[in-house]
């Protein structure tokens, strides 16, 4: 499975999201209305990543941990909003646990507790 399959697979098992190009990429949307994950197919360089929505200190916590794996996207990243590249080694494990959080960053509390509820994440 290639990297973007993987990433919608992660996306779409999640409550209520979509999927529709934005901006010329495949992102996903909480109820149809708000972004909280981007593919980024070497937009605006020559990597393949994507720009999630995180909580608060994760972009700079993660970048300065790792920046070969991790970067401030443009646009979004001075609201906290973390690249991830996928070009490189991708621990998927790691990628389902930060597009889990970026939902749980932008989606209303009630599809959260139908998170909590059920075990979304696919094999």
């Amino acid at each position: 499975m290639d990297a973007l399959e993987h990433l919608r697979r992660l996306c779409l098992a999640l409550p209520e999201v979509t999927e529709r190009l934005s901006h010329g990429e495949p992102t996903w949307f909480v109820r149809g209305k708000k972004t909280f994950v981007t593919f980024a197919n070497q937009h605006h360089d020559d990597r393949v990543a994507f720009w999630c929505a995180a909580g608060p200190d994760v972009q700079q916590t993660l970048v300065a941990q790792a920046p070969d794996h991790y970067f401030r996207p443009p646009y979004v990243g001075h609201r906290g909003w973390l690249g991830v590249y996928l070009d490189v080694e991708v621990d998927w494990d790691v990628v389902a646990d930060l597009v889990e959080d970026a939902y749980r960053v932008i989606a209303p509390k009630t599809l959260v507790a139908q998170l909590d509820a059920s075990s979304c994440r696919p094999d």
